[in-house]
């Protein structure tokens, strides 16, 4: 199950109490001060792992307490600090406070971390003369974790244009394919092999008109395709569903300049799939005449034909897109 928006509360550890004690033998009745201090609480760490690429495990554990800090004890005695919670979360997480609405972090590559709630301090003990105190409480928050996937292609579309299909012949990825439209409820990653490299392909959930807006959760789908350099745009050619091709492609460009600037500036390619079927090519036709300046490609994501052509092209480019970034 993949799931990409949760709902979660944290709780740091609480920090240790300060001891309160005196030490007595025969020749000091009265006694002195030796009261340790308590330890911290234990902070709250989110961090990036590379093997972990859904919320999943977050729908079960919704709440999440570190360990407070142990008290002090008598001949100066420190108590150990709470262990720290470290809580795992997939390349591409936006950790936001609900009280606030602030978003924290985006924790985005590899290595990247924060820590969500910081751990009580611990109290002081009794020892020079001072006051043995309680530990300081943990902080305490409620938090939305959101997923944007991270890859290098994203293969938007309207409903059973073939995405599922394409992705399934390309990579190692075994989305759900049928005849009816949203057969695939969410985004599917595959890793296309080309020459010596590799990519990294979403297939994104078909979109409809008024997707930005959260038609069809069109909103939450758009959101996996903002961090992608590039967007594979897959048109119905054969008409399958009764819609025009032109129309589809106008609309959901439509679509993605509403929900982002950014996402509707990204480099596109243009992919006419299901020309197996009869009719098909008179539609291709049609395509490249209203739209003479775009490089289209002709495939069938069953057969295969085009698909070698459209690997190296994406391949390149983003590889090109990649040389930009750099510089």
């Amino acid at each position: 199950m993949f799931i990409d928006q949760t709902r979660i509360y944290v709780k740091a550890g609480d920090g240790g109490n300060g001891c309160h004690s005196f030490y007595r033998d025969k020749r000091n009745r009265k006694g002195y001060p030796d009261g340790g201090p308590g330890g911290g609480g234990g902070d709250i760490l989110f961090e990036v792992d590379e093997n972990v690429h859904t919320l999943l495990d977050f729908r079960y554990r919704q709440h999440l307490k570190a360990d407070s800090g142990y008290h002090g004890g008598s001949s100066n005695k420190a108590g150990a600090r709470g262990d720290m919670m470290r809580v795992k979360v997939p390349a591409g997480t936006i950790i936001k406070d609900v009280a606030t609405g602030l978003t924290l972090r985006d924790l985005v590559h590899k290595g990247d971390s924060m820590i969500a709630a910081k751990g009580g301090r611990g109290g002081r003990g009794n020892s020079r003369w001072r006051i043995a105190e309680l530990g300081a409480p943990g902080e305490e928050k409620t938090l939305m974790l959101e997923l944007k996937l991270i890859a290098d292609c994203g293969i938007i579309g309207y409903p059973n244009a073939g995405k599922s299909t394409l992705i399934s012949k390309i990579s190692s990825a075994k989305p759900k394919i049928a005849s009816y439209p949203f057969t695939t409820k969410a985004p599917v990653l595959g890793v296309v092999k080309i020459h010596e490299g590799s990519l990294v392909v979403a297939d994104i959930p078909g979109l409809i008109e008024g997707a930005h807006v959260g038609r069809g959760l069109g909103d939450r789908f758009l959101r996996h395709v903002e961090r992608t350099k590039i967007l594979l745009h897959m048109v119905d050619v054969a008409a399958v569903e009764g819609r025009d091709p032109v129309s589809d492609y106008r609309k959901l460009n439509k679509e993605l300049k509403a929900y982002s600037k950014v996402l509707v500036a990204k480099p596109q390619i243009v992919v006419l799939n299901k020309i197996d079927i009869t009719g098909a090519d008179a539609n291709v036709k049609k395509f490249r005449k209203k739209f003479p300046r775009i490089k289209v490609f002709p495939i069938s994501g069953v057969t295969g034909k085009g698909v070698d052509a459209l690997m190296e092209a994406l391949y390149k480019k983003a590889q090109s897109v990649k040389r930009d970034e750099k510089e």
